[in-house]
């Protein structure tokens, strides 16, 4: 079988089951593990798949440039800020994470609403300029350009200063195994931090985040309160999530 075709099963066998085992691969193949782990590292380096101990995972989408994450999943993410938005209460203070379904929830919160809300996000903030009763905290530091948010010492020793009624968490990947997880340490630490700070944590959950991975950790499934998904997501992709407990919010259409 040509280096080409492995491939192409490779990431057939992912799409279909989630998963690649190097193992069971390649012993259906009747190919070494040796031959089958090449393949995925180049796969990785492609940013096709992300490996784990004995195999693989679908990577996240989420990982690639801004302009490009614009236009993934742009009616999914508008109608899963609609739904956050109606999450928020006057009076209360928000983080808003960084991201294009963070921007996208800024948007959709009310113009009548009255409450403060924090973010890391210059993006966040200049789309909250027209909400006349929200209060702006903008959170400083060292832009990370991938997501155009602010990361480092600075980000975190202003993030400490804030306690958040609720927390909109975008992440790269939201696994049933593996967790939250997104493409950046510093990014990670920084989410990390912002959940510690809030009393709640609400992940916005577009469907092509879900069952994927991506390399960097950010909290287990079991540190947040609940995920806000898409009306048309497939019942059997949630069942791992629901298993675990975790409320979920249906977005209408």
């Amino acid at each position: 079988m040509l280096t080409t075709e492995r491939k192409a099963l490779i990431l057939d066998t992912l799409a279909r089951e989630g998963r690649v085992v190097a193992k069971g691969l390649s012993r259906a193949l009747g190919l070494s593990e040796d031959t089958i782990r090449r393949d995925l590292r180049e796969l990785a380096a492609e940013g096709l798949l992300q490996r784990v101990h004995g195999g693989a995972l679908p990577a996240s989408k989420a990982l690639a440039d801004l302009p490009t994450r614009r236009k993934v999943s742009v009616e999914g993410k508008a109608a899963i800020a609609r739904a956050a938005a109606g999450m928020v209460r006057n009076g209360q203070i928000v983080f808003l994470d960084g991201g294009t379904s963070a921007v996208a929830l800024a948007r959709a919160l009310p113009l009548d609403l009255r409450a403060t809300v924090a973010t890391h996000s210059p993006d966040v903030a200049v789309a909250l300029l027209d909400h006349p009763g929200v209060e702006v905290e903008l959170i400083g530091g060292r832009v990370y350009k991938h997501s155009n948010v602010a990361v480092g010492a600075v980000a975190i020793e202003g993030i400490s200063r804030i306690r958040a009624d609720v927390y909109f968490m975008g992440v790269a990947g939201i696994h049933p195994e593996h967790g939250l997880t997104t493409g950046d340490r510093e990014e990670a630490a920084i989410k990390r931090a912002i959940s510690r700070r809030s009393a709640e944590t609400i992940v916005l959950a577009s469907r092509e985040k879900l069952g994927a991975v991506s390399a960097c950790d950010v909290v287990g499934l079991d540190e947040i309160d609940g995920l806000i998904v898409e009306r048309g997501c497939p019942a059997d992709v949630l069942d791992a999530y629901e298993g675990r407990g975790i409320p979920i919010v249906r977005a209408s259409a």
